[in-house]
Formats: structure tokens, C-alpha cells, sequence
């Protein structure tokens, strides 16, 4: 079965691992993945979503590379949501509450459709060496499987340590068993590491809540979707989350514990996600706050099981249950199973390059969790642009970047390489200086073509997205050409709170008005007329406001990002000596030699870098 060596061998069937095996296959690359469980790919091991602030961003621009996160979630949807509506569209971030079980099950079907892509079961142990390469694993079973290139995405099984109270039992996550072996190797291989931590609530019974004392959080009433693929369509039904909140009392109850709590006693000393904290490190870091709020999230369609998110915990089970008890709508509340936390190895990204292959080990790539961030959706990028650059090594094509002006994912990944990380990472829209334009709206027009260059999207994808540019190309003209009457327009200007017109003026000058939206310029007879007679959908619509009424901020960013480019072309030589350079201080010179950037643009964003030490090197390469 194994006589042959295959191109990729993929370590792991999580999210970062599906999307690499995904990309690595469909590119062409002969791929097996790897997984100690095959009915738990695609898994959901914590909350039963999708998307979000920022991750809502980069799922969207998985799908229009040609990843399959937005369809999947699209299949097995259950609620849509548009986050952050009232803000500016740079803000704006879907997300989907999922039925975890068809979100797992769809990803398998679509994997096993997959050309060029094999599977096995069992855990990887070890991995072969020639030289400074990688050349195959060695599984638990003492199997050698031969491959050019190998992506380990092993999330939280490393070496993973399941904590509830003051018990703790290895584990990558409830009910499994962990991963061994492969730390010590890299360790051996001059790689560092260090440990994480994440968590996760209880899950309970619905059949023992009362959700008429709950506030009730229904989707959209006009929901969307994530995917660009015409195969998945909006929602037509939906499931209500709820909101409840803790209390003095709740907080009391969980305080009874901490002399119990992990977190609290010394047995968890890694660091876990800031700003998804637990409950217990909310009610002691902020102690002045008498309430949180609880997330009631369903499971899926036909299961009762809830995910009580906002409530993650690794506290005794009994002091878990009798705090929940306490909650609003929890009075007669029954266990599915109690929270936990988790610590696992991960290895500094800074050991990466931009590719995501490893700067030690030839071949070797890593995505997702063991690079030090958390999230689904962060972790199935680096799986998506890890898969990618594995086949690209290996045919001898371009390497694949994103740079931070294009896309989130670029964001992401460039992060994690230049300042590294000591808690876990997670996206979030403050971290794009570019957010305006790497917009959720966009997503298609901005990657689809490079999706579509390296053989990831398809040609009805690229020619949808030629048919959008070309559509709102001609409404966007449409508005700059076309005069409207004070008599046309002054009705909703009126209603909408916006001075009346005295004269006749351009429609795109109307447009550009404050609370004024496409909804009110489709009441102009000559709107609706245009829109009919050129079939021009909503979101091309949407397009066309979002270009017209933030043009200054988008000029300005475009302006800005073409300074940042041209900084990323001044390029450092692999070799360049930074300690012969005396007028750089100690500290830029130990920064320098170990993150080795490769331009002067990821130079500068160094932590501890100084714009003076930018200077040095742009005289010294003669700038």
C-alpha cells in the first residue's frame, strides 16, 4: 500500500489539516492524510461556529481562493449573522452557528470526493530524515510512510494534558487520547517549543433549560452566506441562540472552587487565549463587574445538546454544576459533560517562513494550533496556504504569499513569522492596518484570481467574479453619469433625516449622503430600471455603495498600502551579515539574526526594531 512515497503526507484531520490536505490534492500533489481518528475529521472540538469578528473575514477568503471552510459551514448552518452592522463595512463579519455533526460529516464527504488524496488511520510517532530534510513519518505501529513533504497540523494533541479541577489525564481532547513522539523529535532537530492552554464549557441538556427567561438572539432576517460557490444558498430557516447572564451569586459559587481551580493552584503554568478567557479568570481579573453574559448556542438541528459559550471552565465538576444552577434559566440544568482545559506543546512561528515550511527542515511544514494560534478559521488559512506552497515546493513553482495588503490570512501569517507569539493567537480586525480594503465584501475580487492562477479556483468561479467587476464597474458609472430631480429624490431624503435638494444633481453625490442606501436609490425610477434591465444583484449592489461612500478611506489605504509594497521589494540577502553593522544596537542585531526577514518591509515590523535601525540597513543595501 505504501510502497510508492507520496508528494504531501498531511499530519492531522482538524481544520488546518483538512484544508491542506484539500489544497495539496486538488493542485495535483499525490496526498495522504494522516489522522489518529478518521471519524473525527473536520471536527468541532470547541464552540459550534463559524466566523466572526475578523474570522469571518478569512473564511470568506479561504472560500474564494478555493478552500472549502465557506462551503462547509454554509451546508451545515443552522443561524447567519452579519456582526458589527453598526459600524463601517470594514467592521462588518459573518458568522454561522453550526450543526456540529453535518459540519464534520460534510467535511469528510467533500475530502473523500477529493482526487489524489488517501487516507489512514493511526498516530503519527515519528518522522524520517535525510539530511536536512524530511522525507516520511514513522506511525505508532512502527510503519514508515515515505513522502517529499510532510504538514503536521496537530492541534492540541501534543503531548495534550486534559485538566477539571484537580484531576488531569493525557488527552488532545475529550474522549481522546494524546499525541506523543513528535515533540522530542523536532526538540532533537534544534526546534523550540513551549507549552498552551485552551479551554471549553460544559455542554448540557436543552430539554433542562428554560429559555422563556433567556433573551432570545434569532439570526438575520435576511441571511447571507458564506461561500462565493453558487452550490450553497442563503438559510430559509433558522435556529434562535439565547443570551442569559451570571450573577454575585454565580461568581460567589465559582470563588467557593478556586482553591481547587488549575488555574489557580499551580498545575496549569502555560499560557492560555487572553481574550477568550474562562470564567473563573473573568470573575477574578474583573471583580468589579457583578455579571457576564452566557451564550445558549444549539449543537445543530435534531440534537438537544448546547454550547454554553462564555462559560469555559476547568474548575471542579460539582463547583461547575452548582454555579451554572445559579444562571438564569439553568435552575434544573443536567450535563452533558463538564468543561475543561487543555495544555499542549506548540513551536515558536517564528521558525517558519513565510510559506509556512519550516526554516530548519526542508519539506517540513506546519499549520494551525502548533504554530501557537487558536481558532478554527485561523487555523484552516495556514492549513489552505500550507497545502498550497507543499505542492508548490515540489513542482518548483513561485512560493505562494499573501501579503498583508491583500488579505487577513496575510495578516495572520505574517504576524505569527516576524513577532511570534506567547499566548494564543487569534485575528482580530485591529490587527489589519489595511481592514478597508480586505473587507468580507471582497474577498472574491481580491483572491479569486490568484485562486484561480494556481489551479485552486475554478473557471466558473473566476468568471463570476469578471462578471461582478464588470457589473459594478457599469452601476458605479451609471450613478457618476446619471442626473436625479429634487422631485425624485427629496421624499427619502426627507424621511431619511438628509437636507432636500434644490436642484437637479448627480446621483452619485446623493449617494454619497450619510443613512442614505441602496434601498432608498432603488425607489429613482431610472435605479430600478437600470438594475432590471442589467439584472444587477444585491450584492453587486451593496459593492457599488460600500466604493462610493468610503472612496476617500479606500484611496488613502490603497496609497498607503503601495508604500508598504514598495518597501517589500527592497529584499535582504539570505546571508547578510547584521553583526557586522555597528550602528545597530544589540538587541536589533540578536532580533535580526533570529527571525532572518526577508525584506525590509517585514524588517520593520519587528518587535524592537527601531525606524533608526531601518535606516542603518536601507543605507548598507544602498537605499
Amino acid at each position: 500500500m505504501f510502497s510508492k512515497p507520496y508528494d504531501v503526507i498531511v499530519v492531522g484531520g482538524g481544520h488546518a489539516g483538512a484544508e491542506a490536505a484539500a489544497a495539496s490534492a486538488n493542485m495535483g500533489s499525490n496526498t495522504l492524510l494522516v489522522t489518529m481518528n478518521l471519524q473525527t475529521i473536520g471536527q468541532m472540538s470547541c464552540n459550534p461556529a463559524m466566523g466572526g469578528i475578523a474570522k469571518g473575514q478569512i473564511v470568506r477568503e479561504i472560500d474564494a481562493l478555493g478552500g472549502y471552510s465557506g462551503i462547509v459551514s454554509d451546508i451545515s448552518a443552522i443561524q447567519y449573522k452579519m456582526l458589527n452592522r453598526s459600524k463601517g463595512p470594514a467592521m462588518w463579519s459573518p458568522r454561522v452557528q453550526s450543526d456540529r455533526m453535518m459540519f464534520a460529516e460534510a467535511w469528510r464527504v467533500r475530502l473523500e470526493h477529493t482526487l489524489n488524496l488517501d487516507f489512514y488511520q493511526e498516530m503519527v510517532q515519528d518522522l524520517l530524515f535525510e539530511g536536512d530534510a524530511v522525507v516520511g513519518v514513522i506511525t505508532s505501529l512502527g510503519l514508515k510512510i515515505f513522502a517529499k513533504s510532510v504538514i503536521l497540523t496537530n492541534g492540541t494533541f501534543l503531548n495534550g494534558l486534559i485538566h477539571i479541577g484537580e484531576k488531569n489525564f493525557g488527552g488532545g481532547r475529550a474522549g481522546e487520547s494524546a499525541s506523543t513522539g513528535l515533540t522530542s523529535t523536532l526538540i532533537n532537530r534544534g526546534f523550540s517549543s513551549g507549552r498552551m492552554k485552551t479551554g471549553t464549557p460544559p455542554r448540557v441538556d436543552g430539554r433542562s433549560l428554560d429559555f422563556n427567561s433567556m433573551e432570545e438572539q434569532p439570526g438575520d432576517a435576511e441571511p447571507s452566506k458564506f461561500s462565493y460557490s453558487p452550490e450553497t444558498t442563503p438559510l430559509t430557516s433558522q435556529r434562535s441562540c439565547h443570551i442569559t447572564y451570571t450573577s454575585d451569586e454565580v461568581h460567589q459559587t465559582l470563588r467557593s472552587g478556586f482553591d481547587r481551580s488549575p488555574m489557580f493552584n499551580g498545575s496549569i503554568k502555560s499560557t492560555g487565549p487572553r481574550y477568550c478567557p474562562s470564567i473563573e479568570d473573568k470573575v477574578n481579573r474583573f471583580a468589579d463587574k457583578n455579571r457576564h453574559q452566557i451564550f445558549v448556542e444549539p449543537e445543530g438541528w435534531n440534537t438537544v445538546e448546547y454550547y454554553i459559550n462564555g462559560f469555559s471552565t476547568s474548575l471542579p465538576e460539582d463547583v461547575q454544576y452548582d454555579a451554572l444552577r445559579k444562571v438564569k434559566g439553568f435552575e434544573n440544568v443536567k450535563f452533558f459533560r463538564p468543561g475543561y482545559a487543555i495544555e499542549y506543546d506548540y513551536f515558536q512561528p517564528t521558525q517558519l517562513q513565510h510559506t509556512l515550511q519550516t526554516k530548519l527542515v526542508k519539506g517540513l511544514f506546519f499549520a494551525g494550533q502548533i504554530n501557537g494560534t487558536t481558532g478554527y478559521e485561523e487555523a484552516a488559512a495556514q492549513g489552505l496556504i500550507a497545502g498550497i506552497n507543499a505542492h508548490n515546493f515540489l513542482s518548483g513553482a513561485s512560493e505562494f504569499i499573501l501579503k498583508r495588503s491583500e488579505a487577513y490570512i496575510g495578516v495572520l501569517i505574517d504576524d505569527l513569522i516576524t513577532k511570534g507569539t506567547e499566548e494564543p493567537y487569534r485575528m482580530f480586525t485591529s490587527r489589519a492596518e489595511y481592514r478597508t480594503l480586505l473587507r468580507q465584501d471582497n474577498a472574491d475580487l481580491r483572491l479569486t484570481p490568484l485562486g484561480h492562477s494556481i489551479g485552486l479556483a475554478s473557471d466558473e468561479r473566476l468568471a463570476s467574479v469578471q462578471h461582478k467587476i464588470s457589473q459594478t464597474a457599469l452601476l458605479k458609472d451609471f450613478y457618476e453619469k446619471t442626473s436625479v430631480s429634487p422631485q425624485d429624490a427629496n421624499p427619502f431624503l426627507v424621511a431619511k433625516g438628509s437636507s432636500p435638494m434644490r436642484q437637479s444633481d448627480k446621483m452619485l453625490k446623493i449617494y454619497s449622503r450619510p443613512r442614505i442606501d441602496f434601498k432608498d436609490m432603488n425607489t429613482l425610477p431610472e435605479v430600478s430600471s437600470f438594475i432590471e434591465q442589467y439584472n444587477i444583484d444585491k450584492d453587486v449592489q451593496e459593492q457599488v455603495e460600500v466604493q462610493i461612500k468610503y472612496s476617500g478611506y479606500i484611496e488613502k489605504e490603497k496609497s498607503n498600502a503601495d508604500k508598504l509594497n514598495r518597501l517589500e521589494a527592497v529584499t535582504i540577502p539570505a546571508s547578510f551579515n547584521y553583526d557586522a553593522l555597528a550602528s545597530l544596537s544589540h538587541e536589533a542585531k540578536e532580533k535580526l539574526n533570529s527571525i532572518r526577514p526577508k525584506t525590509i518591509s517585514q524588517a520593520s515590523r519587528i518587535s524592537g526594531i527601531k525606524p533608526s535601525d531601518i535606516s542603518v540597513l536601507l543605507v548598507q543595501l544602498g537605499r
